[in-house]
């Protein structure tokens, strides 16, 4: 298409009318890959005799389809863009990158950066020499800006990534050096310099932010850095030209370039000046920077702090980064000497004034009171404001130097409230009282342990706070609320003083003024927290939730939803009469956060956030009403739509939180409803597209489906749920690209498929099996080996003749028993199991090989009976070891918190007499005491280097999973083993006989200790069914 044709399709994609808009794009899109359609963008967007409107339109396709297609995001897909083309956009977007207006500048500094870092240095090596040349040419602008880009590419790069820095400053920094100095000495410079200024300032961030590049050691050079750096900083912001209006004050220029400057003395002070920070090599600098510098910049600081006390304008983020130098000043004698002269000032007439409430704070209550409580709780705001910096400056200051400063800080305070409460109503300073409560709040840590503080805190809120509470002025009531709620864990000698404070707190949820509502909210969270007597607000829950949801229908505020959790955790069952109301508010909101956080379209939204905190807390009440499964059939309606959607790719925000949901609706409701069961392909459909991160969180509603409705997944043929799960699992299992722990809820699936459906799905043991064994070949974490493994053995139980035949048939039977074998004697240096450490582990097993025992002599020879016995006799022993510890640790825990299940010397001696019981000496049974010292071993590992037999398995090596039931759970494998046995015997009493010949005095032993300890599971758990009985009567 030629140059005139394609402005006609720019045209016409601006056109009012919608036809001719879409006709335009599919033009473009049609058009956008044939050869030289980037170059004549390129010239129309460059082209000052062309619309601008249609510049504007090319800038933008230019800079979107650069940015998809410039380069491939796979590597085996194709280039969109011929090689020739990009040389041409190359050689040209340099020369008129500075040219163009700023509007299409900003665009082709996208499709630039896109380029760079795509293409620099490898297909784009002429770049830093075209830097180089400009920068000492008459195009600086158009090099510095590109310089920008560049240097940025590195800002986060380390070690060997960063090797092109070196290069950049080399060439570069020479001659910005010269450019900068050559600025700053301009008489009355315009703006344009600023520019400038600001463009070199950000290329040496770039390239400092991570660490000093070599060439900055030099002495002499780094000195003329910062001479240059001081100069800018101590140097009035002209006054000609600044803005009136605030927001494009701070915008301005000149007060970039001082925020820039700033921020870089920041830098430099922190990561590289701080001498306990430093690497050997860099001490040397960071002394140099404390001795010639770090004071100066001090006091240049205090200067311009200066300027706001004597009534001067300061943008807020350099008044930010200068409070946060002068925090950092603190903990370094020699600069908090420097500090101390103008300490009393910068406290008194500059650090605290910023503290209070002020016109800005006023203005933004007034017209618009939901920005006021997003800023206030949002933790963005938090880094770039003024009173945040200096709460953390006085926080720092009481706690690193509070000799000097902690007593007269609280006197300067309590001075405040001594006037406030003596003037009149007219003369009382409000704004002044706000920012003392302010201070109180924020050194609450403090004060909760320092003497005398500590034992007039109640006293001091009683005087100070509480009559806030009723004030006229709107912020004094939600400061009183936020000042209560810091203090609400304090023991009140006089509960009535609680008492008050909460319901304080809980009138201020009916307040007027909006961010005295959500301030209340807040608080309350804390009083809620510290009630020992929950009497104090269970007659007001209901009026309570009430407000609480009134609120929630104004505001998206995460905290609001953190408070409800909190009562919701607190009241637990006794939340059951509100669940449903609770629920479908809660569901409400949830919707209302995601349509703003859409509109929004930011990861960090308030709106997104809360949304999470909705579903959070549907989870804790939908937790606390767990032992009421009706209640669970009315909340269902309501939360289908929200799990329906949101299992699909577009709830991956709130992925997590969904499947919880989904795994309380699937495990507690009574049956699970075929709408229930309609989420399931939506989370099939996830696992094999996008969520395989997510696949432990699925494999627990999975189980769900397949134990607490087996009839229907074995029955239901539209969709039929067997063929789907097998779709799923042998996708993902064989697949080479995922790692072992990708898959290990995979093997997890299958046993929970051999475990429930026992008998009833012949036709998936042998495809289980043989993928089974295919994973298990490849398989390299000893975690991922032992659930293959446990495969086998669930199969063996499911049926052990069907399994041992399809092994056989497979050609694998020797192959699997043999590695089977080894991985059970298999130690680790310290003793201990290598595999199969959990209880559930070792239960699997004994069931799968106790299983192969009933097997005749036919399928199963004399050789291979004996060792599967012996393994079964092994495997118990230390199943009942693990078990006895278990219930050891938590008898220990339950008697002692503290000691948190760790055991003496002294306890051990009694031992348990578990292993004696066996007929074993203790000095056989090692698993036990190999497993006591397992929690110590955990705590000295962080000690020692990484042992070479260890493996690297993160996954919590023995603790079940809790959250999973499965019906093995009611067989003991001890009375199974046994009565396995006493089946042989009654069919074979020949083979038994011959094999207990082969066993030697060891396994005797063990075998009639296995014996004995059955009797005694047969007579436990017919007690336990006894009371169990007699409980129900009861009840």
């Amino acid at each position: 298409m030629d140059l005139p044709s394609l402005a006609v399709i720019l045209q016409a994609a601006l056109s009012p009318h919608p036809d001719q808009r879409k006709a335009a794009e599919e033009s473009l899109n049609q058009f956008q890959y044939t050869p030289q359609h980037l170059v004549r963008l390129l010239q129309i967007i460059v082209d000052g005799n062309c619309d601008m409107a249609v510049r504007q339109v090319a800038s933008i396709h230019f800079k979107n389809f650069i940015a998809k297609n410039w380069s491939p995001h796979e590597p085996e897909e194709q280039h969109k863009i011929l090689q020739s083309d990009k040389e041409m956009v190359r050689d040209n977007i340099l020369v008129y990158v500075a040219q163009v207006p700023p509007l299409l500048r900003a665009q082709l500094g996208e499709c630039l950066k896109t380029i760079v870092h795509a293409d620099y240095p490898e297909q784009w090596p002429r770049l830093l020499d075209w830097v180089k040349h400009n920068l000492q040419d008459q195009q600086v602008y158009g090099a510095l800006f590109v310089l920008r880009i560049l240097s940025r590419k590195y800002e986060f790069k380390s070690d060997d990534e960063r090797t092109p820095v070196h290069r950049i400053v080399e060439e570069t920094f020479p001659h910005l050096l010269s450019i900068f100095n050559r600025l700053v000495q301009i008489a009355n410079p315009p703006l344009e310099v600023a520019e400038l200024i600001k463009l070199i300032c950000k290329i040496f961030w770039s390239s400092i932010y991570l660490e000093i590049p070599k060439q900055l050691f030099d002495p002499n050079v780094f000195n003329s850095w910062m001479i240059l750096f001081l100069n800018v900083l101590e140097r009035p912001v002209p006054l000609e030209g600044q803005p009136a209006d605030p927001e494009l004050r701070k915008s301005w220029g000149w007060w970039k370039v001082k925020k820039w400057t700033v921020h870089i003395l920041n830098r430099l002070y922190t990561r590289f000046g701080d001498l306990k920070l430093q690497n050997p090599e860099n001490r040397a600098f960071a002394q140099m920077f404390q001795k010639n510098f770090a004071g100066k910049i001090l006091e240049c600081h205090l200067n311009l702090l200066n300027v706001i006390r004597m009534g001067g304008y300061l943008p807020d983020r350099v008044i930010n980064l200068i409070l946060q130098y002068l925090s950092n000043s603190i903990s370094k004698m020699s600069m908090y000497q420097l500090l101390q002269p103008r300490l009393d000032v910068l406290l008194f007439e500059i650090v605290f004034p910023l503290m209070c409430f002020n016109d800005n704070d006023q203005k933004l209550w007034d017209e618009d009171p939901h920005e006021y409580v997003r800023k206030g709780y949002d933790i963005i705001e938090d880094l770039y404001s003024p009173r945040t910096a200096a709460m953390d400056f006085v926080s720092e200051l009481v706690r690193k130097r509070a000799k000097e400063n902690l007593h007269k800080f609280i006197q300067f305070i309590v001075e405040i409230f001594k006037r406030y409460d003596e003037a009149s109503v007219q003369y009382k300073a409000y704004r002044q009282k706000d920012g003392a409560l302010l201070a109180i709040g924020a050194l609450c840590d403090k004060l909760k342990q320092t003497e005398p503080y500590k034992s007039d805190l109640e006293h001091m809120l009683v005087q100070h706070v509480f009559p806030e509470f009723s004030s006229p002025v709107g912020h004094l009531r939600a400061k009183a609320a936020w000042v209560a709620g810091q203090y609400a864990h304090i023991n009140f000698l006089d509960q009535n003083n609680f008492r008050k404070a909460l319901h304080s707190v809980v009138a201020g949820l009916r307040d007027p003024e909006l961010p005295v509502r959500v301030d209340s909210v807040f608080a309350l969270r804390s009083f809620v927290e510290a009630c020992k007597d929950l009497n104090e607000i269970r007659p007001i829950l209901p009026q309570l939730l009430d407000e609480f949801f009134k609120l929630m229908n104004e505001v998206e505020n995460e905290d609001l939803v953190f408070t409800l959790e909190t009562i919701v955790d607190k009241f637990g069952e006794e939340m059951a009469p509100y669940a449903f109301g609770l629920c479908q508010n809660l569901a409400a909101a949830f919707w209302r956060c995601m349509n703003t956080a859409e509109a929004d379209d930011e990861a960090d939204d308030p709106g997104a956030l809360a949304a999470v905190g909705c579903l959070r807390a549907i989870s804790t009440i939908l937790e606390s009403v767990s032992r009421l499964p009706q209640l669970f059939v009315q909340i269902e309606p309501t939360l289908l739509p929200i799990m329906r959607r949101m299992l699909t790719s577009d709830g991956q925000e709130v992925f997590e939180e969904v499947l919880e949901i989904v795994s309380y609706m699937t495990f507690f409701s009574p049956t699970i409803s075929l709408e229930m069961w309609s989420l399931w392909p939506l989370m099939m459909e996830a696992l094999t597209e996008w969520a395989i991160d997510f696949f432990p969180n699925i494999l627990v509603p999975l189980d769900n489906y397949i134990s607490r409705s087996t009839a229907h997944f074995l029955t239901c043929k539209e969709p039929e749920y067997q063929q789907s799960l097998w779709n799923m699992i042998s996708t993902i299992m064989p697949d080479r690209n995922m790692e072992d722990s990708d898959i290990e809820p995979a093997p997890k699936l299958i046993e929970v498929v051999f475990q429930n459906c026992r008998g009833q799905v012949d036709q998936w043991v042998e495809p289980y099996l043989r993928i089974t064994v295919e994973r298990l070949r490849r398989a390299e974490k000893p975690y991922l080996k032992c659930l293959l493994i446990q495969v086998i053995a669930d199969a063996l139980y499911y049926n052990a003749s069907f399994t041992l035949s399809i092994l056989h048939k497979l050609g694998v039977a020797t192959e699997i028993f043999a590695l089977w074998f080894q991985m059970l004697q298999q130690v680790k240096k310290s003793g201990i199991r290598a595999n199969f450490k959990r209880e559930h582990d070792k239960k699997v097993c004994c069931l799968g090989l106790t299983s192969l025992l009933a097997l005749p002599a036919d399928q199963l020879s004399g050789e291979a009976l004996g060792r599967v016995f012996r393994a079964s006799l092994d495997l118990l022993v230390a199943y009942k070891d693990q078990v006895a510890e278990a219930a050891k640790e938590e008898e220990a825990e339950d008697d002692d918190d503290e000691m948190d299940g760790f055991q003496t010397d002294d306890e051990d001696e009694d031992g348990d007499g578990s292993d004696k019981e066996m007929g074993l000496d203790a000095e056989d049974g090692d698993e036990a005491d190999s497993i006591r010292l397992r929690k110590l071993a955990a705590q000295a590992k962080d000690l020692r280097p990484h042992d070479d037999d260890d493996d690297d398995d993160s996954d919590n090596d023995y603790s079940d999973d809790e959250e999973l039931q499965s019906p093995i759970d009611e067989v003991d494998p001890f009375i199974f083993f046994v009565d396995t046995v006493k089946a042989m015997q009654a069919s074979d009493p020949l083979r038994l006989q011959n094999l207990t010949q082969t066993l030697d005095f060891h396994y005797q032993a063990l075998a009639n200790g296995v014996a004995q300890h059955a009797e005694q599971r047969r007579v436990e758990i017919e007690k336990e069914k006894m009371e169990k009985a007699t409980d129900g009567v009861a009840s």
